[in-house]
């Protein structure tokens, strides 16, 4: 039988649940155990695929193509466990199941209420996973929102409830909260986490672990007067100060012994956890013998969060790379107008040894991106196109050696002469915007001898895709005969999905989103070769056995 751990959050948002989940189930599966998460959003939405970045962060796309928060990414990250459309739900997703069922009329003419039938449907997906896979150990949950606002207490009176029918040793309720510092006193104030823990309890959750959150480690006496307020052992209240690397924190939780009391609360017997491997992992992390710098040119790039997954793959890669992967923040607007010879351009990436353009949508800041890529091209730099990075590529290159003047695509011209980037057949009858984009894993055969094998390894990839738009195949040899290669198709040959240009240092697009499958003990190979590539742009070394040698 699978145990349950709910995680909760309290006082303010964005302190850090997904990461605190995460990292616990990190430690639980480094004892042997078979771990799954799954995030449960109050809003009304059916998923984020149509928020806007600056709304919710990045959309993580899955291998089955969910749309989904972007707590699921660390998820995947931490447990290296790929996870499926049943791990995320919303609001929008329960209400939208119960009011099919009423039109089909399964609920025999009853009134539809909130208790029971939204309960029992949010109970129905906790238990789901271990449902169809009996294998699971343990289930972790975690609640978006804070605990007082009105869109949560649907899931956490669901949480009353499935815990008060399950065994008490079957479930744990694991609560995050702030325990903020007042510089103007010099002291840390215990009284929000007080508050927080008392309105859990008013819905009729007792928490037995609380983690606090602090800028600063946590005195014995603040944990003791929490532990005493707070109806939890001494023991049970968890210090999480803040850290140089999200990698840290299961370290920092292994080392207050949490994923043995969380062990003991549930009677699960396990062996010690190995965390040798991780150990070693964030030692390079936080002290790598070098540093390389790579522009990341986007229209999100006020808010971080809008490329979390990309920022993650630059760590990840950094760790073979043995280096610091610095982000140059670059906003394509800031492009536009702009040619090779201008000082501006050259002020952008000064002291930038890569160029990334990530994916994104809609035409502002597409010429900025295309003079990106000019820039990386004709200097030398080393480019990796995601998405959208590939298809201004392919609209640079059209139109500077391709012969094809005015090379666009039609998301942006719709009447240009040329549209080299064009809407994919089967999305042309598409209305609905939700959901209907190519979403998930799809296979990718790639070109023997290209660059991008010898990055993978092997001929044959499968890779996670969210887009409508796709190279026009009426231009493939126009753009064969300007020395592109086109490096990974899809197996019946009729989407482009990779692309190269043989004699640069390091240029290749994707179609795809190799982020997404990006982990910290298997960093991505594009990812990997791209941060060698630019390390060697800037005059380091090429190989780990290298690096080791000096």
């Amino acid at each position: 039988m699978a145990k349950y751990i709910f995680v909760t959050g309290g006082v303010v948002s964005a302190l850090g649940k997904g990461i605190a989940a995460a990292s616990l189930g990190q430690l639980l599966k480094s004892r042997g155990l078979r771990v799954v998460l799954q995030k449960f959003d109050p809003y009304l939405n059916v998923d984020p695929g149509t928020m806007s970045p600056y709304q919710h962060g990045e959309v993580y796309v899955l291998e089955d193509g969910a749309e989904c928060d972007l707590d699921l990414g660390h998820y995947e990250r931490f447990t290296d466990t790929a996870l499926s459309q049943i791990n995320n739900l919303t609001s929008g997703v329960v209400y939208e199941t119960i009011l099919q069922r009423e039109r089909k009329g399964e609920y025999l003419g009853r009134t539809v209420q909130v208790i029971p039938h939204v309960t029992d449907e949010i109970k129905r997906r906790i238990a789901l996973p271990a449902e169809q896979d009996p294998e699971i150990d343990v289930i972790l949950t975690e609640i978006g929102g804070t605990v007082g606002d009105i869109e949560s207490l649907p899931f956490l009176e669901a949480i009353r409830q499935f815990r008060l029918e399950q065994p008490p040793e079957d479930t744990l309720s694991m609560h995050l909260t702030l325990v903020p510092y007042i510089k103007a006193a010099g002291e840390i104030k215990t009284k929000p986490t007080q508050h927080s823990v008392r309105e859990l309890r008013s819905i009729g959750i007792q928490p037995d672990i609380l983690i606090c959150r602090a800028e600063m480690p946590l005195a014995d006496e603040a944990r003791a007067k929490i532990a005493l307020f707070c109806n939890v052992p001494k023991d049970y209240v968890i210090n999480a100060p803040d850290a140089q690397s999200i990698y840290e924190v299961p370290l920092n939780f292994h080392a207050q012994n949490m994923d043995e009391l969380v062990c003991r609360r549930l009677r699960i017997e396990a062996p010690q956890a190995d965390i040798a491997q991780w150990e070693r992992m964030v030692e390079i992390i936080l002290n790598p013998p070098d540093s390389v710098k790579i522009a990341i040119v986007g229209k999100y790039v006020e808010l971080k969060d809008a490329y979390k997954s990309i920022i993650e793959s630059f760590v990840h890669a950094g760790i073979p790379n043995r280096c610091h992967v610095e982000h140059v923040w670059v906003d394509s607007e800031s492009l536009e107008g702009r040619d090779v010879g201008d000082g501006c351009m050259a002020a952008a990436f000064k002291d930038c040894h890569g160029i990334l353009v990530p994916g994104g949508f809609g035409d502002r800041g597409i010429q900025g991106k295309v003079n990106a890529v000019r820039w990386a091209r004709l200097k030398d730099i080393p480019y990796f196109g995601i998405c959208l990075g590939m298809q201004v590529a392919m609209i640079e290159i059209g139109r500077d050696l391709a012969g094809l003047d005015m090379a666009n695509s039609s998301e942006f011209d719709p009447t240009c002469p040329h549209p080299v980037i064009d809407l994919m057949l089967e999305q042309r009858k598409i209305t609905d915007m939700g959901g209907t984009m190519r979403l998930g894993a799809y296979p990718c055969l790639l070109q023997e001898g290209s660059l991008v094998a010898d990055c993978y390894g092997t001929l044959e990839i499968s890779e996670r895709h969210r887009h409508r738009y796709e190279v026009n195949n009426k231009y493939r040899a126009h753009f064969e005969k300007a020395g592109v290669v086109f490096s990974g198709l899809s197996p019946d040959g009729t989407l482009v999905e990779m692309i190269e240009l043989p004699g640069h240092p390091f240029f290749v697009g994707c179609q795809f989103h190799p982020e997404l499958k990006s982990r910290p003990n298997r960093p991505h190979p594009l990812f990997n070769r791209f941060v060698e590539a630019a390390l060697v742009h800037q005059g380091g070394v090429r190989t780990v056995e290298a690096q080791e040698a000096r």
